[in-house]
């Protein structure tokens, strides 16, 4: 699976430029992540999926950023959702995976935004959500919301409801500086009927047994969801640092200052940025699989991490994709004023990089202070971890 994700980086790497101006992945693009089988590598086997352990997102991730991030982190995104499908009832699984095994799913899991009233049956949803990317390409759409009476009725208040496209409106909003090609638009919906069975309580993906366990007893469908959320995304910040390496190597190793005439490869200031910025890729890399497999591990083990670890691990993951924001940072500014020109591709590297370091969960402010505070012996502030 790894080698095919490496096999596509010259193609993604050619169409990087183009999904920018789409502001969306190449309709090309979509078809080779179908027919590598990459968007399944998450899901149970029994539905045809690969049913590859945690890390291969990180893997994958990070082999196709080095192409086109945009491609890495749409692909990555709804892979894992395959994943999150699995621990869902198995009429939700049945629904979905029985009219098309190969069905895309997006998300947006900003929960404060959507609004759920209990029904005969279910539940109404309204809302309008941020940041769903890929969802132009989606038949289905995983959205986060809070029960709006669940005090009352002792249910879960954080839900996540997966409602077919005929459910939702897209609306066209992005416009962005950064990760251009995932086309992360807002998606909207007003009091639409979701049957009980179409859902899963936040506190059903804490780890342990899920409602899909019954038909999916993998380990890897009893991880903590959002605890290692972060890794999902952060394999994009690693390949996309792996990448801007290649392009400052490339670039500087046969060329000439245009002042001094000093040919670049031989100043001391060139090889510590190269020394400095591989070591940063190196250390996030051992980082993320290092939580990838200490999870997997637990959930071999039928452990579920506390809250201090589940808290340690976005706390090592945002210091990771620190790491690889440093580095580019340190390459783009080595560059001078060649790295302006948008034949460059270190000036997308440089704004796809900020705009992963910009995602919440990258966030260090929030999550270090979220561990101290567990740490403390504070309650945990974080109602979905």
């Amino acid at each position: 699976m790894v080698q095919q994700a490496r096999d596509l980086i010259p193609r993604l790497a050619e169409r990087a430029e183009r999904a920018e101006e789409l502001r969306a992945l190449a309709p090309e693009t979509e078809q080779d992540l179908h027919q590598t089988g990459l968007y399944r590598m998450l899901q149970p086997e029994r539905v045809g999926g690969s049913e590859l352990d945690y890390g291969i997102l990180v893997d994958v991730g990070a082999e196709l950023a080095r192409g086109c991030a945009s491609t890495a982190w749409n692909l990555t995104n709804l892979a894992s959702h395959h994943w999150m499908l699995a621990m869902f009832s198995q009429a939700a699984q049945s629904r979905v995976w029985d009219e098309d095994r190969d069905a895309l799913i997006a998300s947006s899991f900003i929960f404060p935004v959507g609004k759920a009233r209990i029904v005969k049956g279910g539940y109404r949803l309204s809302g309008r959500w941020p940041f769903s990317s890929g969802v132009g390409v989606c038949g289905w759409n995983m959205l986060g919301g809070i029960v709006a009476d669940s005090a009352a009725a002792a249910t879960p208040g954080h839900c996540i409801f997966l409602l077919p496209r005929s459910d939702y409106n897209i609306i066209d909003t992005w416009h962005a500086v950064g990760l251009k090609g995932t086309g992360s638009h807002d998606v909207a919906c007003e009091d639409v009927f979701v049957p009980e069975e179409m859902t899963i309580p936040v506190a059903n993906l804490m780890g342990g047994a899920a409602p899909g366990s019954a038909i999916n007893p993998n380990p890897l469908y009893k991880l903590p969801v959002f605890a290692l959320f972060p890794l999902i995304l952060s394999g994009i910040a690693l390949g996309n640092l792996d990448a801007c390496l290649d392009t400052y190597i490339a670039t500087t190793r046969d060329s000439t200052s245009r002042y001094s005439g000093a040919r670049l490869a031989e100043l001391q200031s060139t090889q510590i940025k190269i020394g400095a910025a591989g070591t940063r890729a190196d250390v996030a890399r051992r980082i993320m699989l290092a939580v990838c497999a200490e999870a997997m591990d637990d959930a071999r083990a039928g452990r579920v991490p506390d809250i201090e670890t589940k808290m340690a691990y976005r706390r090592d993951v945002a210091f990771t994709t620190g790491l690889c924001t440093e580095a580019i940072d340190l390459l783009y500014t080595a560059s001078g004023a060649r790295a302006l020109f948008t034949r460059n591709a270190l000036q997308r590297q440089f704004r796809d990089a900020h705009a992963i370091a910009n995602h919440i969960a990258f966030n260090m402010d929030i999550a270090t202070a979220a561990h101290g505070r567990v740490a403390l012996g504070l309650e945990c502030d974080n109602p979905i971890v």
